[in-house]
């Protein structure tokens, strides 16, 4: 047995031996194409990354100058704010409202498009003007729309308040929509819901497309109701698509800025603001670069938390499936 084991050895070992400079010439041959992509992540993410990490501990005065190490003392400063709890809590209403509007809508789009009708690649491209417009100024449309003042949206209330009591309180020329909360923030969800539309409607398209046709053919033959054959087999074949669309729209809209800005940014203080406008108010307001980092680090945990847990619990519906 042992002498079986050692020739076993002296047999492979020049075999290795051989082949380690032909994977040394492929490794070096996919370095020219694997760089760019290497660099861009080191340029753009990993190294910004450790650099707010790096900031977050430091003491960096209004001007900008690093005093030196601060420890844990921005954390503490951060947490000792008592808006903090709230906009932690209006970050979480702003993403799953956001996340499962945009989600459950998108689906009725893509089985609406997916459908075989006069004028599907008319609407198709129709979907698109949402997402090539720009998210400012889709923005800045609906905003100036509830302007109080010469806003269209508030201009029609205040005439129907004349004919009907019960929208009385729009009868002041005063009230505006994009003046408080939480009709600020209602609409600024409403917002990110139409212009998150296009890219996860795109998605679950594309996973509604990818359903083999044998598939459905095979729960008509089964004589399934069409409410079973989409809860038991056209669902579970977009568990990919839709856990695709989810994570990114859980990221973007968890770092969404600049519909915030408009909607509730100029309302003072952190009362209608989640954890990315407040990071902002801190930085610009507060001119607080250190806290500000700090709270950037916070936001960094969390979205890598979040989309943890809904990984965790996305797959074992996967491989129950599998």
């Amino acid at each position: 047995m042992t002498l079986t084991q050692s020739t076993a050895v002296e047999v492979d070992t020049p075999e290795s031996t051989k082949n380690r400079p032909r994977r040394a010439r492929e490794s070096l041959r996919a370095a020219p194409w694997l760089a760019p992509g290497l660099i861009l992540i080191i340029g753009v993410v990993l190294f910004p990354a450790g650099y707010m990490i790096y900031t977050s501990t430091r003491t960096i005065s209004k001007a900008g100058v690093d005093r030196g190490p601060a420890g844990a003392a921005n954390y503490e400063t951060l947490f000792a704010l008592p808006d903090l709890p709230g906009v932690l809590v209006r970050t979480l209403v702003w993403v799953v409202a956001v996340v499962i509007g945009t989600v459950c809508v998108s689906l009725l789009l893509a089985h609406f498009l997916n459908k075989a009708f006069p004028g599907r690649r008319f609407v198709r491209l129709m979907l698109i003007i949402p997402w090539a417009a720009s998210v400012l100024m889709t923005t800045m449309i609906v905003y100036y729309m509830f302007e109080p003042n010469y806003g269209l949206v508030n201009n029609f209330l205040m005439q129907l308040s004349q004919h009907f009591d019960f929208l009385s309180a729009f009868s002041n020329a005063d009230y505006g929509f994009t003046k408080r909360m939480p009709a600020a923030f209602i609409i600024a969800i409403f917002v990110a819901i139409f212009v998150s539309l296009p890219f996860t409607t795109y998605t679950l398209l594309a996973g509604y497309q990818a359903i083999p046709r044998e598939t459905l053919e095979a729960a008509c033959v089964d004589k399934a109701s069409r409410w079973q054959t989409y809860w038991h087999v056209t669902l579970p074949q977009l568990r990919p698509a839709l856990m695709a669309a989810s994570i990114i729209n859980i990221i973007n809209v968890y770092n969404s800025y600049p519909i915030l800005k408009v909607m509730t940014g100029s309302m003072p203080g952190f009362d209608a603001d989640t954890t990315t406008t407040m990071m902002f108010k801190i930085l610009q307001t507060n001119q607080r670069a250190d806290v500000a980092a700090a709270l950037s680090v916070v936001n960094f945990v969390i979205v890598i938390a979040v989309i943890s847990v809904y990984m965790w619990l996305v797959k074992p519906l996967k491989s129950v499936e599998d």
